[in-house]
């Protein structure tokens, strides 16, 4: 396997396998995402367009099966920036995770580790004081849920992080099956960090 790491406008070179593989793993519970190449290439641009954008990406055979995307928060999209807002909290401070996917055949490997781990590195290194990412809420019930569905809840609190129950964020998407993009809750998870000084 290959590991590579872009930063800022360095992630554009692999928009299209990004997105590719962002359709793939985001199709599945609990994200159930009916994603279009289209929609991806300009939701992808917030990460080249931020300085100190990032990305590490995992490649077997010149594929790209694995990946995970960070950002300042201070970078990113308006919905995922309020609920900091409203709390108080000082943008600057907070690094966001992205996306951490991932095809089901190289899970198991101790890849998602490394995806938390060069994160954080590179959060620590440019000064954050707290990283965070979300998680999308799809409730106990829902009729799509695989009955051998579970959750990263121990692995993320394992790794340090707290959830925010008050911290929510609303965005939309089209699910499988649904004619028009619909708004789904995504609840926060934050960790403070030892910054290297």
């Amino acid at each position: 396997m290959e590991f590579i790491k872009k930063v800022g406008k360095e992630i554009e070179s692999v928009f299209e396998d990004l997105a590719q593989l962002r359709i793939e793993v985001f199709h599945d519970y609990p994200y159930l995402y009916e994603g279009t190449l289209a929609y991806e290439l300009e939701y992808l641009k917030t990460y080249a367009n931020s300085e100190k954008g990032f990305l590490f990406a995992v490649y077997d055979q010149g594929q790209m099966v694995g990946a995970t995307t960070a950002i300042p928060l201070k970078d990113e999209t308006e919905e995922v920036q309020l609920p900091f807002i409203k709390e108080g909290f000082n943008l600057a401070d907070i690094f966001y995770f992205g996306e951490s996917i991932l095809l089901k055949s190289y899970r198991g490997m101790g890849l998602g580790h490394r995806f938390f781990d060069e994160r954080e590195i590179y959060a620590k290194a440019n000064g954050f004081k707290i990283t965070a990412f979300c998680s999308v809420d799809r409730g106990e019930n829902h009729p799509l849920k695989p009955s051998e569905y579970r959750p990263n809840d121990i692995f993320w609190s394992k790794r340090g992080y707290i959830p925010q129950p008050h911290l929510v964020c609303e965005m939309s998407w089209l699910d499988i099956g649904e004619i028009y993009s619909t708004p789904k809750p995504l609840r926060f998870w934050l960790k403070y960090q030892d910054v290297i000084s």
